[in-house]
């Protein structure tokens, strides 16, 4: 009988952690207050041109990566102001490391001047992000 309650409370724990998971995956969060450092990849992928560079960190077996690169390219490609630019961080994880990066996708909105605006963890959801991104976008363009 014990053995079932174990089975049990495994099913229910890896239930509420794959809803939790499901919850977060893509959601906008507002960038710390933190100042750090860019690594030098994503120093050079800045576009000083652009309101707001999406740096979307990415891994070579990543299959979310490939959605989130089809939903960001797009968007950047159709809206003034956004440049996208995917680093592959397999072979260099300190650039993840430093940018505290814990899963692939993550794409992280930053100024020209190298300030986090935002990050979303996972694939993007487009219409979310642009919404987000609207203050940052219309004060450069203005």
């Amino acid at each position: 009988m014990t053995g079932l309650w174990v089975l049990v409370a495994v099913l229910v724990a890896g239930t509420a952690a794959g809803l939790l998971l499901r919850a977060r995956n893509g959601r906008v969060r507002e960038a710390r207050d933190t100042v750090r450092e860019l690594p030098r990849p994503v120093a050079d992928a800045l576009d000083p041109a652009s309101a707001v560079t999406l740096v979307q960190i990415s891994t070579t077996f990543c299959a979310p990566c490939r959605h989130a690169k089809a939903v960001l390219a797009p968007l950047a490609e159709r809206t003034e102001g956004l440049h996208h630019v995917e680093l592959d961080v397999t072979n260099q994880p300190e650039v993840a490391q430093s940018l505290s990066v814990l899963r692939t996708p993550t794409t992280i909105a930053l100024a020209p001047d190298g300030r986090e605006l935002l990050r979303v963890s996972g694939v993007p959801k487009g219409a979310d992000l642009l919404e987000a991104l609207r203050p940052h976008l219309t004060l450069r363009t203005s």
